[in-house]
């Protein structure tokens, strides 16, 4: 059967219709985070119902649909518990009632970084591997983790989904989450100008352009003999490198799958980053391998096709 992935960016909300681990139809369109998710409700239905009506499908016979938001979810109670700054309003909405009233199917909602690694791990770089950690590497910093075989979640729903917030520095500059010196706020695009103007290192004129540079500018400029980029590239890495280490120490995982679009950089970014992590890293046992992700920006979508196949395995053997 088919279902319907929403995957909420901060820039860009993507809907896929997905069957058997292939994403056989797909929209995208521009967001603005900050004015809430009811804001966008409209656009994805539109999406959903245009998928479904090219493809001849009728609602009612999709498995269900399942959404990848960008923060701290229950997916119990299907309800987010705290955003970072973006779609605000979401958690006061219920979604499963929404779906359930415009499709009259189930829904499911996670974390969208947890349902990235889901992916990978069911579909993509991760496949047969039974411990597996995935970092995102972009606005901000995302991670996923599956122990022994299964992901992981905790007591709050926030286990292995935090690792952008892993501590690296704690005299370092604030995150938007509240804490300081986090991965994320020393290595993601939305603060690569303070990384740029706060860089004692780098010239005045780099850093008079510091609101125009994203790492596509910073990774190309590097190739092509900037030494400012060159300091900014190699500090983003080495932080990349230090939360890596952190997740290796704290998950003890077979594999590690970097994804993000700063990944079309691997070239650069894989051997540096292996290199860096294996002379660091304790791991007496053996090195950890350092992947890129295959599904790129479908990560997160596929996910959620697995994630709907459990839950309604789950509810056959309940019943």
């Amino acid at each position: 059967m088919h279902s319907i992935g929403i995957d909420l960016g901060g820039t860009i909300v993507k809907v896929g219709l997905i069957e058997n681990g292939r994403i056989t139809g797909f929209m995208s369109f521009d967001a603005n985070s900050g004015k809430g998710l009811s804001a966008n409700l409209p656009c994805i239905e539109k999406a959903i119902d245009k998928l479904t009506g090219e493809a001849g499908i009728a609602p009612s016979n999709l498995s269900g649909i399942g959404l990848a938001f960008p923060g701290i979810v229950d997916p119990v109670k299907k309800k987010v518990i705290s955003t970072n700054g973006k779609y605000d309003d979401v958690c006061d909405l219920q979604l499963d009632k929404w779906v359930l009233e415009k499709w009259n199917i189930p829904f499911d909602i996670d974390n969208d970084a947890r349902l990235a690694t889901l992916g990978e791990w069911k579909y993509g770089a991760a496949k047969g591997c039974d411990n597996v950690v995935m970092m995102t590497i972009g606005t901000g910093i995302g991670t996923g983790v599956v122990i022994d075989g299964t992901i992981l979640y905790g007591q709050h729903f926030q286990a292995g989904s935090l690792g952008g917030h892993f501590v690296v520095d704690y005299k370092a500059r604030k995150c938007t989450c509240g804490n300081i010196g986090c991965v994320e706020a020393l290595s993601s695009s939305f603060f690569l100008s303070s990384i740029v103007r706060d860089n004692e290192f780098v010239s005045e004129a780099f850093k008079a352009k510091a609101d125009e540079y994203d790492f596509k500018q910073i990774f190309e400029q590097s190739k092509a003999g900037s030494k400012d980029a060159t300091i900014i590239r190699n500090e983003c890495m080495d932080v990349w490198s230090a939360g890596i280490i952190n997740y290796i120490h704290a998950y003890d995982p077979e594999v590690i799958v970097l994804g993000g679009g700063v990944m079309r950089s691997e070239d650069t970014i894989i051997p540096y980053l292996k290199k860096r992590v294996d002379s660091l890293a304790w791991c007496p046992s053996g090195k950890v391998k350092l992947v890129v992700s295959v599904l790129g920006d479908n990560a997160a979508i596929l996910g959620i096709e697995h994630l709907i196949k459990a839950k309604k395995l789950m509810a056959g053997v309940k019943r």
